[in-house]
């Protein structure tokens, strides 16, 4: 792990055992703080306290809400969290009656190359590569913030003026999701921490000014 760099957090989501246990071990060899749980009301219990960077499940759990439940769950209540869903099948729609229960922006693993380091790796990068979500928020050589495409929209909206339930609306998502989504905004800009300014008028004012870039 790069040194300054927190470690990832993954909540795993597994109902079976052994698998569940194989890709725990492989998740904390590779440096990865892993919550393993088997079940949507386990993984719900956990979310806050852990707040994972990407919940990583199976789609079939068991009797009771599936991996497209939970995952339906995050896209709504917590935008910002990567989403890999673990399959037997190379295609959602042979692994799930219904694919478009799958929120759009999961990424896809198949079971059967889970034990392959690079493969599983791969997959949690990306999707939080998708999501937005980073830790740490770097500046470039020109002193540029640089965010991420989800924050930039965040940010863009704040400049039209939009107040957080309407971000909400426009994002389709709670407003305490887009409240969460604006003061991750905020962090990344550094304006959230100075209780001399307004974090809305300081971030507008670094957008106007051509201070933050989008990767």
């Amino acid at each position: 792990m790069t040194e300054g760099k927190r470690a990832i957090r993954v909540l795993m989501v597994e109902d079976e055992t052994f698998t569940r246990n194989i890709v725990g071990e492989l998740l904390d060899a590779s440096g990865i703080e892993v919550n393993t749980v088997k079940s949507v009301s386990e993984a719900l219990s956990n979310l806050e306290n852990f707040d994972p960077h990407v919940v990583l499940t199976d789609l079939d759990l068991g009797p009771g809400p599936d991996g497209a439940d939970l995952l339906s769950h995050i896209a709504q209540e917590r935008p910002w969290t990567g989403m890999v869903v673990m399959t037997a099948h190379a295609s959602p729609h042979l692994a799930i009656s219904d694919a478009s229960r799958i929120p759009s922006g999961s990424v896809y693993v198949v079971k059967s190359n889970i034990t392959s380091k690079e493969n599983l790796i791969g997959a949690i990068e990306e999707s939080i590569a998708r999501n937005g979500f980073h830790d740490e928020f770097q500046v470039d050589t020109e002193d540029r913030i640089v965010i991420t495409s989800n924050q930039a929209e965040i940010l863009k909206m704040l400049s039209e003026g939009l107040s957080n339930a309407a971000i909400a609306e426009e994002r389709d998502i709670s407003l305490r999701a887009a409240e969460a989504l604006i003061q991750r905004t905020f962090a990344a800009l550094g304006v959230n921490n100075n209780p001399k300014i307004n974090p809305r008028v300081a971030a507008v004012k670094l957008w106007h000014q051509g201070k933050v870039i989008v990767k």
